[in-house]
């Protein structure tokens, strides 16, 4: 239990998968762990014993649900699903690779690059309606708990909204921070919003294969 009421957040990005080691993007396409992703699952919820988790919530897509699932088998925990923690929809562009998408859709790759604000993939979620949602849960889930300790596995592009909301960086801001399989983020939560403590621990997950991609997210734009 917080002494100042703030409620303290291990934020998780779910174990890697086949797509991710493809570099292709899933977005809402509910794709399962691969081995190696199991495997961190593994590894992240021993590390998790000792944390003092009053509660685990989890997005309901199954490569989070199952990141989730062994923390539930290590910890004995309820999992809450939550739709709200799904990462961003990328509509036209899922299942396809970064190449694919630059060649198809040229001009809407490019403002995506870009991190336009106002963007969305044909069909897919634009840029700041998703901060806003990712963001709103977060806050949702951490005002039902007061004080307590929470896991909550979701996506890379979530926790992405997430860093920016706990460090005051803006949408357009070029990201200098890591996002990987299985990382544990630690955050507080109070009144005053997000505050990041500590980002992207994978002490656990030494001598796992790295993953090739790490989010659901182009290469930055050339200067």
């Amino acid at each position: 239990m917080s002494l100042d009421g703030s409620t303290r957040i291990l934020a998780i990005r779910h174990g890697e998968t086949a797509w991710n080691r493809e570099a292709r993007i899933q977005g809402q396409l509910d794709i399962p762990l691969n081995e190696t992703g199991l495997a961190q699952a593994q590894r992240l919820a021993r590390a998790l014993v000792g944390e003092g988790i009053d509660a685990l919530y989890a997005s309901d897509l199954s490569r989070a649900r199952q990141t989730a699932a062994a923390v539930v088998a290590e910890l004995g925990l309820e999992l809450r699903l939550d739709a709200e923690l799904r990462e961003r929809s990328f509509g036209v562009f899922e299942g396809h690779s970064w190449p694919e998408i630059t060649a198809r859709w040229p001009a809407e790759s490019e403002a995506w690059r870009r991190r336009d604000a106002d963007f969305g993939a044909p069909g897919g979620e634009v840029l700041q309606d998703f901060y806003q949602r990712s963001v709103a849960a977060f806050e949702r889930i951490a005002r039902a708990h007061p004080g307590q300790t929470l896991a909550i596995v979701t996506h890379g592009g979530v926790l992405d909204c997430l860093h920016r909301a706990g460090s005051r960086q803006s949408l357009t801001a070029p990201r200098s921070w890591k996002l990987g399989n299985a990382a544990i983020n630690r955050l507080l939560y109070s009144p005053q919003g997000f505050t990041v403590v500590g980002w992207n621990d994978e002490f656990h997950l030494d001598g796992l294969l790295p993953q090739t991609s790490t989010q659901d997210e182009p290469k930055p734009a050339r200067a």
